[in-house]
């Protein structure tokens, strides 16, 4: 596909000061604002003024042409699926930048709920060692196993409430409205790409370990996972996979040779920030698309991994594991993968997670990994325990 042409629009990217984001979640309109943060800033928009749901391929020609037609200043947000075959990214009437996401204070919600693991825990340990089996063989280096938790509350979800709890559980809380009154939420500790001009920078994560309310034991599992021979290797292969594929881009490309430790709440995570210098202004949805899906999210071989997901997952991953952010009609943009997440839709949620299978990988360490991941969003529900 030929490079899309880029807009000489005025940029939307936020101004350097941007004003404090207090008034962001009264703003935020359940079913039609979208909401993206940045560390530092805070997209939010309200009204539909179109809808892009291209395929992945696609998307940076037809973004082109749809902002070509909008008002300067305008851009494209939303979401796109893990495979990559349909998105939901809407041109909004109205667009805010503001500064942090602010730290809401909420009452708890007296929800009472009903939980049920898709797969249940057996099925999924399974796929785990059928996921080794392959990898022994000699056919897979690495493949993401993902499973799901259903959730069904007495009461109606308040999406903007759960979103205030959300505040530094990831460096991108989103919520993206979808169809069927269905909300994408969730807090995203991945970067994929960001452009600005010809800068780009990529944050993967891979290799993770549970964090510890007990400072001394958190402490030595973050040790323990720098340290991992298994959880390095697994780092390694996902960082060349995004080296190899931003270099044909680049006149410059910065990849440390060491990975650094990234913290959530619920996750320490080995993690390495690539930066990058573009030959030509490349839009942020090229990049993307050249990169997705990551091993971080998929595996690899890519295409060994994903015959390998739709044998053992039994699952449609939907918008999981696929993209969130935003770009405008320079092409400047910033995209994250769609990780500890969930869709909503009143009394209903469900929550994804994945891990990462190697060699070296325990069935019953990936499966606890994957519950720690789902805390994320299950702490902002307030749900303490969960099968």
């Amino acid at each position: 596909m030929a490079p899309s042409t880029l807009s000489t629009r005025r940029r939307s990217t936020p101004p350097a000061a941007a004003p404090a984001a207090a008034p962001t979640l009264t703003g935020y309109r359940p079913g039609t604002s979208v909401l993206f943060t940045a560390p530092g800033q805070t997209l939010l928009t309200q009204g539909r003024r179109d809808l892009i749901t291209a395929p992945l391929p696609d998307l940076p020609d037809r973004v082109a042409a749809a902002l070509a037609d909008a008002p300067a200043g305008s851009l494209a947000t939303g979401a796109i699926t893990f495979d990559g075959a349909t998105s939901h990214l809407i041109v909004p009437e109205h667009v805010t930048w503001s500064g942090p996401f602010p730290s809401v204070r909420t009452r708890r919600s007296p929800a009472a709920w009903t939980i049920t693991p898709v797969p249940t825990a057996e099925h999924y340990l399974t796929s785990v060692q059928r996921a080794l089996d392959l990898i022994t063989g000699g056919s897979l280096d690495k493949v993401v196993l993902a499973r799901a938790l259903d959730l069904h509350a007495d009461q109606p979800i308040d999406v903007r409430d759960l979103l205030a709890r959300l505040t530094g559980r990831g460096r991108h809380v989103f919520a993206v409205p979808l169809p069927d009154q269905r909300t994408l939420l969730g807090a995203s500790p991945e970067l994929l790409i960001s452009r600005h001009g010809r800068q780009i920078t990529t944050m993967p994560l891979a290799g993770s370990a549970a964090r510890s309310t007990d400072p001394l034991t958190d402490r030595q599992r973050a040790q323990q996972l720098q340290r991992s021979v298994k959880d390095r290797h697994e780092h390694r292969l996902v960082i060349d996979a995004i080296a190899d594929a931003l270099q044909p881009y680049c006149t410059h490309l910065h990849v440390p040779y060491e990975p650094t430790l990234l913290p959530t709440p619920t996750m320490w995570h080995l993690a390495t920030t690539i930066t990058g210098r573009l030959r030509d202004e490349v839009p942020s949805l090229t990049l993307a698309a050249a990169l997705h899906p990551t091993p971080a999210i998929c595996g690899t071989p890519t295409a060994t991994a994903r015959t390998a997901l739709t044998e053992l997952e039994l699952l449609d991953r939907g918008f999981y594991g696929g993209l969130v952010g935003w770009t405008d009609a320079t092409g400047d943009g910033e995209w994250a993968l769609t990780i500890r997440c969930a869709e909503t839709r009143g009394h209903t949620l469900r929550l994804w997670a994945g891990a990462g299978i190697v060699t070296g990988s325990d069935p019953e360490h990936e499966l606890a990994e994957t519950s720690a991941k789902f805390r994320t969003l299950l702490q902002g529900l307030g749900v303490t325990a969960f099968v």
